[in-house]
């Protein structure tokens, strides 16, 4: 259930900009790459929080549908528990997908109090 941002930039992308600022003197590594999907997502999450500013003055609550639309909260490990069981239960996934539900379940039962 690991979810990525949508906002990352691409390796080609992020290779282009490490040719252009540096020359071709460095090369590309997860550093980089890191770097890259931090800036992105920082300029992603400026524009966002500006449209949502902006769309706030007609009507408070849509600047939140917006903000919760475009970046949704993840899903509680009791959530995720819920849905890996309901996938062991009707055996709707293959054995990899079953190792991690159950993985899943064991964090998720863990986090309860005694």
């Amino acid at each position: 259930m690991t979810q990525q941002h949508p906002i990352t930039p691409p390796p080609e992308l992020v290779q282009q900009w490490v040719d252009t600022y540096f020359g071709g003197r460095i090369s590309q590594s997860n550093f980089n790459v890191d770097l890259a999907a931090q800036v992105a997502q920082w300029g992603a999450d400026q524009e966002l929080e500006a449209c949502c500013e902006w769309l706030s003055v007609p009507c408070p609550s849509y600047g939140r549908e917006l903000r919760n639309a475009r970046r949704p909260k993840p899903p509680s490990l009791k959530e995720q528990a819920l849905v890996a069981l309901h996938a062991v239960a009707t055996g709707a996934n293959d054995m990899r997908e079953q190792r991690q539900d159950f993985e899943t379940i064991r964090r998720a039962l863990e986090a309860l109090p005694d």
